[in-house]
């Protein structure tokens, strides 16, 4: 993380790792030795992506999201919430790396699950962890059922076909094809844009968010989210492979559309200034309890990785 961004983030990254690794993926609950056995090797599978680094930010989103609205320190961290996010993040990169979809070796640092593993358990984790997710949303202690279903909702959308799965069809289909600029950003608003909106959308919710709120919320969502996608191509193309976690070049190689190929170097960066400034003023009626925020959409920008 570059010098600059809030020590608060880094203070909540490692918080939130703690959680996951501390995360049973089978219920405790259950009491039946036969089965928990049964189920070690995927539990461990589960933790090894959980656990292998990355930069928590739909998680890191949702409590920065209910600070915003409600910045009392007794409102408590939305952690059920956070690590659920984390989990529907984590299941989309494990299924994104398989050789029917990105085809990568690399993630985090780390050989991906299905590398480690094997392709099979790469997929049966991933579904695993997005079933796992909306089990922790029920669980979550000091929510009403109401605030629940609106949060599941949110949630199962920004995931789904309108949301995170659609985009990454589009992204798919799109290779080789040659995309305006309103085309680039409508795929991206779903494939990467959908659920950083609903991770602001659920600790809005989780924090009493008026409408007015939720709606300058997803503002700026929109556009951090179109930036995180701007950022990723640029780094794609300047980054080097060992800062990254990630094989540098891969969408570039896949000959996929880019902002890079779209707007040229200079004018990605640009655009991702521009989205910057824009989410920022967003956020102007909440004061300094949105300050996490700000910190966060600067890092998203400054990011190099």
């Amino acid at each position: 993380m570059k010098p600059g961004i809030s020590s608060q983030i880094k203070a909540q990254q490692r918080r939130i790792t703690r959680n996951l690794a501390n995360l049973p993926v089978v219920d405790e609950a259950i009491d039946d030795a036969p089965l928990t056995a049964a189920l070690a090797g995927i539990a461990t599978a589960s933790g090894y992506a959980l656990t292998n680094g990355g930069k928590r930010v739909r998680a890191i989103l949702v409590c920065a999201a209910r600070h915003a609205v409600s910045p009392s320190p007794e409102a408590g961290e939305p952690d059920h919430l956070a690590c659920a996010i984390e989990l529907i993040h984590t299941y989309s990169l494990i299924h994104d790396d398989l050789p029917a979809m990105d085809d990568d070796d690399l993630r985090r640092g780390q050989p991906t699950l299905h590398k480690a593993y094997d392709e099979a358990t790469a997929i049966l984790v991933g579904d695993g962890l997005q079933a796992r997710a909306f089990e922790l949303i029920v669980d979550a202690p000091d929510l009403s059922s109401e605030k629940k279903v609106k949060i599941i909702k949110v949630l199962s959308k920004a995931s789904g076909l309108q949301g995170m799965v659609g985009g990454q069809y589009i992204d798919i289909a799109s290779t080789g094809k040659d995309l305006t600029l309103e085309e680039l950003q409508a795929m991206h608003a779903l494939k990467t844009g959908a659920l950083i909106r609903a991770a602001l959308a659920m600790g809005g919710i989780a924090a009493g968010a008026s409408e007015e709120q939720l709606a300058a919320l997803d503002d700026y969502g929109r556009h951090i989210g179109l930036a995180f996608q701007v950022v990723d191509d640029i780094l794609d193309v300047e980054g080097d492979t060992a800062t990254l976690g990630k094989t540098r070049g891969k969408d570039w190689e896949a000959n996929k559309p880019t902002y890079v190929k779209l707007l040229g170097l200079e004018g990605a960066k640009a655009e991702a200034q521009h989205l910057l400034e824009a989410a920022l003023a967003a956020l102007e009626e909440f004061g300094e309890s949105a300050d996490h925020l700000r910190d966060l959409a600067r890092y998203i920008v400054e990011r190099d990785r």
